[in-house]
């Protein structure tokens, strides 16, 4: 028997853009205090956040067919702070407030409160790990049912952040992209962090009582989804960004890091942590197989 998803891309679209979004703006609180001399990419930082997630909530609402014709539903969703996805509602609406703010004043060139940042920040990490923690609550499915899934998309969330803010910034604003350094070298060990995670996650996953378990893992690692994964995850979204990096940060000379060609292969790079990002969650969205609950026939 084939099993068809419940959700699909449009929901991996909106995990996605929520954790970039949470992303951006983590990377954007991490530039004000280490590379301060930087603004413009900060300001990228500050821009994607709140557009992304508001394009992801649309795609949301969306896919949640009642959600454009009668929007005022989503309110209930506080009625119930039991619920995942009523927390979820919260850090969004409390997130997409603060980031709008923190870009409304920095356009006008006002002074932003390292308060106001720092809320930003955590409701940022809050929104990548409920987007982990929204498919996590669904007993169902092994693959989603794991603590680790939360704490994937949370490391994930960040590394896509800072790939898209310095993806941005490489054409914006290349003189401040070589100057953070720092940020590229925390950058670099965050796919690493991601591969270590991924390769748990499936085999906690494969070892759960229920086939279904395994049946998830075989369609990720052998199955329909075996090419997305091992191509466009693993080496252009892990494999591919972490040795570029590690040969312009460590191998390279300064002069070919800081130049038009070393910037190009750090784009490179930026741009397949980004596809990697995308193609998890829509594998994992996608591949997730449910336990089969079997009832004896009553006499």
């Amino acid at each position: 028997m084939t099993y068809e998803p419940i959700w699909g891309a449009i929901i991996a679209w909106y995990l996605f853009l929520a954790g970039l979004g949470g992303g951006a703006f983590v990377t954007a609180v991490f530039i004000r205090f280490r590379h301060p001399d930087c603004p413009g990419l900060m300001r990228i930082g500050r821009i994607i956040a709140p557009v992304v997630v508001i394009i992801g909530l649309c795609l949301l609402m969306f896919d949640a067919a009642a959600g454009f014709q009668h929007p005022l539903r989503f309110a209930l969703l506080l009625t119930n702070f039991g619920s995942v996805m009523t927390w979820g509602v919260v850090f969004l609406a409390i997130f997409v407030v603060v980031a709008l703010v923190v870009l409304v004043l920095d356009l006008m060139r006002k002074d932003i409160p390292a308060w106001l940042d720092v809320t930003g920040m955590v409701m940022g990490l809050a929104v990548a790990v409920y987007t982990g923690c929204l498919l996590g609550v669904c007993q169902g499915f092994p693959l989603w049912n794991t603590a680790l899934l939360p704490i994937l998309f949370l490391v994930s969330a960040v590394s896509t952040g800072m790939a898209a803010v310095l993806l941005a910034g490489v054409f914006a604003y290349p003189a401040e992209f070589n100057r953070v350094t720092v940020m590229k070298k925390f950058h670099f060990w965050l796919p690493v962090v991601e591969l270590v995670l991924v390769a748990a996650l499936l085999f906690i996953t494969s070892a759960n009582p229920s086939p279904a378990g395994w049946e998830s893992v075989a369609t990720l690692l052998m199955g329909r989804w075996a090419v997305a994964f091992w191509l466009l995850f693993i080496v252009v979204g892990l494999v591919l960004p972490t040795v570029l990096e590690c040969w312009m940060l460590w191998i390279a000379s300064h002069e070919l890091e800081t130049s038009r060609t070393g910037q190009m292969v750090s784009a490179l790079s930026d741009a397949g942590v980004l596809i990697g990002g995308f193609v998890l969650r829509l594998m994992i969205v996608s591949a997730a197989v449910p336990i089969t609950i079997v009832q004896p026939w009553m006499l």
